[in-house]
This record gives structure tokens, C-alpha cells and sequence, in this order.
């Protein structure tokens, strides 16, 4: 009994030691009413089921701007953002205007967002020469919905004077949609998304097109930007596909984090990436191709030996 007694002291402690053992990395997302946080949310149970000695948690934050910041002060291990958030905090562009973040590297470019203009279906507001004068969600502060909101309307002669701005998660956007407080609002944003799925189940709702003209103009203004087809049948009630701008999601990392993990991350990221897929369709895009493809700065060491690896053509660019 006693040599029992040992053995199972002796498991328990192994066990304590095996815990302690296990690094924790945080994943910096988004707002629980969007892509990143259930995609960020897959990416940790990967992380934590394929890695050995690793767990990961997914973090609620007010994303792209926000996780750049959290990255670069080694707040955060990995977080999610926008291409031209990306481009712009590691080139010290546009909103990160002399505040060049340096030590931001990629690990892959995940699948794209969507912009994505919602309206009630009865506003009459049919494009965006109609939000003049109108309430309007352009998504939360620190959000890359917010950036690519204002380089549309920017490309497009529109400015936040032109119509009353609410800064507003995609959660609230939603509510504040079927309450009447306001009556425009952007996401950005893989679809479909829940927050505006929900939505569109008790609210009779219509997405806002692009024109040529309007893409074009932004297309001139945000080289990340690309045509991108809203299907029919996204939303409930949605008909007729819907003619909008696409930008690609970029999983980041420190340029401290150890070479070796990069690896493990990028390599479990592609290879295990049906069961991101069984999370948020959005994964159906996560692919080696589509990473090399859309990714706007240098990829970290050990993402970059993961693409050389399985032959993947990586640009001059993506190299550190």
C-alpha cells in the first residue's frame, strides 16, 4: 500500500511538472461577433493539441490596430490583422506615421476579409453617396474595419464630416442596426460572419455594392486591396451576389519569438488546417498559396523555413 501510495505521489507530481512545463501563448483576435476570435480560438486548440509543450489561449481585443501594438510590446505571442494595418505599422505608413514597429514579422497570411456595408432593407441607402448626412458605424477604435472604412470613403470623397460616425464593435453594430440608432454599418471581416448573421435572421437586412468606379478609386488609394464577390445566399434574405473589396488577415509574431516555434506554428497552421475548417469556413482559404501570394512583409525565420520547405515561391519581399 504504501509503495501504492509512492507510485501515485510520484505520478501526480510528473503530471504538476508536465503542466508547469507547458508554455502559454496568447493569440490576440477581435470582438466575439467576428472571425478572428473563433478562428484565433481554433488556432490555440491546434496549437495546444499538436505541439508539444505548448497551450495557447485566444484573447478578446479591439483587433488589427490594437494586436499590433500588444505584438511589438511582446504583450501578445501571436495576434491577427489586417494586411494594410500590417503593412503599414511595419513600414511606419498611414495610421503608424512615424512610429515604425520593427520587430513584427509574419507567420502566414490566413484567409481574406471581406468588406462588408449593411443596411436595413427598407433605408434606401444604395450606395455610399448616400451616407451623406446619415449615422453610420465605421467599426471599433483600433479596428482594421475602421482603417479600411475610411480608405473606401477617403478613395471616394467622403469624410467623417460628412456624416455622423459611430465607432462601434461588430456586435454593437448589429444591435444598433436593428434598434434604429444607426443606419449604415462596415465590417471587415471573413464571411459570413455571425454577428451579421444573426442579424439578418430577425431583421430584414440588404448589403451596400461597390461600383467599379468606387473600387477603383480604392483600389488606386490601398494596394492591398482586391475585387472580392459577396455570394448570394451569404445572409438570409441576400439574393443577388454582392460586388465589394477583399483584404487579406495576417497571423503575426515578434521577431524574438524562437525560430523553432515559428516553425511548429506555421507547419500545424497548414497541416492540420481541417480542423480549423470544422470552426469557421473562413479556413477553407488557408493555404500555402494563398500565403505567399498576400502576405506584405517578411515572413518570420521559422514561418520562412516551413515555405521553403514544401516549395512554396516565396517573394523577395517576404524575406527577412
Amino acid at each position: 500500500m504504501r509503495a501504492m501510495k509512492l507510485a501515485v505521489a510520484a505520478s501526480l507530481l510528473i503530471s504538476a511538472q508536465a503542466a508547469v512545463a507547458q508554455q502559454q501563448l496568447s493569440i490576440a483576435t477581435g470582438g466575439t461577433g467576428g472571425t478572428y476570435y473563433p478562428y484565433g480560438g481554433g488556432l490555440a486548440e491546434l496549437i495546444k493539441n499538436h505541439i508539444d509543450g505548448y497551450d495557447a489561449v485566444a484573447e478578446v481585443t479591439g483587433a488589427s490596430v490594437e494586436n499590433m501594438g500588444l505584438v511589438w510590446r511582446g504583450d501578445s505571442d501571436l495576434a491577427l490583422a489586417l494586411a494594410d494595418t500590417v503593412y503599414q505599422g511595419y513600414t511606419g505608413t498611414g495610421d503608424f506615421e512615424g512610429r515604425e514597429l520593427e520587430n513584427i514579422r509574419a507567420i502566414a497570411s490566413i484567409y481574406p476579409n471581406a468588406v462588408q456595408i449593411v443596411t436595413m432593407a427598407d433605408s434606401g441607402i444604395d450606395s455610399l453617396d448616400d451616407l451623406a448626412g446619415k449615422v453610420v458605424s465605421v467599426g471599433a477604435p483600433g479596428s482594421g474595419t475602421e482603417l479600411n472604412a475610411r480608405a473606401i470613403l477617403e478613395a471616394n470623397g467622403l469624410t467623417y464630416d460628412d456624416f455622423d460616425a459611430r465607432r462601434l464593435n461588430f456586435n454593437e453594430t448589429a444591435d444598433a442596426l436593428r434598434d434604429g440608432d444607426i443606419d449604415v454599418g462596415f465590417w471587415s471581416v471573413g464571411p459570413p460572419t455571425s454577428s451579421i448573421l444573426n442579424l439578418a435572421t430577425t431583421s430584414d437586412v440588404r448589403l451596400i455594392g461597390l461600383s467599379e468606379e468606387e473600387m477603383q478609386k480604392a483600389l488606386e488609394a490601398e494596394p492591398v486591396f482586391a475585387p472580392y464577390e459577396l455570394r448570394a445566399d451569404l445572409y438570409e434574405g441576400m439574393d443577388a451576389a454582392v460586388q465589394t473589396l477583399g483584404i487579406p488577415n495576417v497571423l503575426i509574431a515578434s521577431s524574438e519569438m524562437d525560430e523553432e516555434t515559428a516553425y511548429q506554428i506555421t507547419r500545424t497552421l497548414f497541416e492540420q488546417t481541417d480542423e480549423l475548417i470544422a470552426i469557421h469556413p473562413a479556413a477553407n482559404d488557408t493555404t500555402v498559396e494563398f500565403s505567399v501570394n498576400s502576405t506584405p512583409i517578411p515572413f518570420h525565420p521559422g514561418a520562412l523555413r516551413y515555405y521553403e520547405e514544401v516549395g512554396a515561391e516565396v517573394q523577395d519581399k517576404q524575406r527577412p
